[in-house]
């Protein structure tokens, strides 16, 4: 739902002209649901670890990405022209890369990125934020806006697209509803 609204703004602000319409703000409502596909393959004392992982961890843990985006690669040799597979594998696999390029699994940077991944990172980040995770107590709407807006030391704003941070923004009292809908 997250990224729905953010894709929603976007196509309203025409940030990215004809690339984002209601078949895309669709798309990657349902896709966005995959971004984490990849983490069925990874063992359960690192992915339920409670705090910090080691360095050699978080390394297996950022498999997840290309697991997941070949995970999808070989539903894609059934079904080559599915929409919904092809904007799936894009976001498993590209979902924890940065606008500024210190991300993984590729490095990518900017426009390298594609669309649906920039969306995703944003309502993703704004996701583990609000949740409670083993290693972390969940943060209210102000401090995870905080965060994304102007950075905490490990999260930053030159980590997400320019564009869709604005709509973010512009978007947060929506982020925050759909967050106090999904927590009854």
């Amino acid at each position: 739902r997250y990224c729905r609204a953010l894709a929603r703004r976007l196509a309203e602000t025409g940030a990215f002209g004809a690339l984002i319409d209601d078949a895309f703000a669709e798309n990657i409502f349902h896709a966005s649901a995959l971004h984490d596909i990849g983490k069925v393959g990874i063992r359960d004392n690192i992915l339920l670890k409670p705090g910090h992982l080691t360095p050699a961890e978080f390394e297996i843990m950022k498999t997840h990405t290309v697991l997941g985006a070949e995970t999808l690669e070989a539903v894609l040799n059934t079904y080559p022209n599915n929409v919904f597979i092809h904007m799936g594998r894009d976001i498993a696999r590209s979902h924890h890369e940065r606008w500024d390029g210190g991300g993984y699994p590729d490095g990518l940077a900017g426009e390298a990125i594609p669309l649906c991944a920039r969306i995703v990172t944003v309502a993703d980040q704004y996701d583990a934020l609000r949740q409670p995770r083993p290693y972390k107590p969940a943060y209210d709407q102000a401090r995870t806006y905080a965060i994304l807006t102007e950075g905490d030391g490990r999260s930053n704003p030159s980590h997400f697209d320019p564009r869709v941070l604005e709509a973010f923004k512009a978007t947060a009292s929506e982020f925050d509803a759909i967050y106090q809908e999904l927590s009854e």
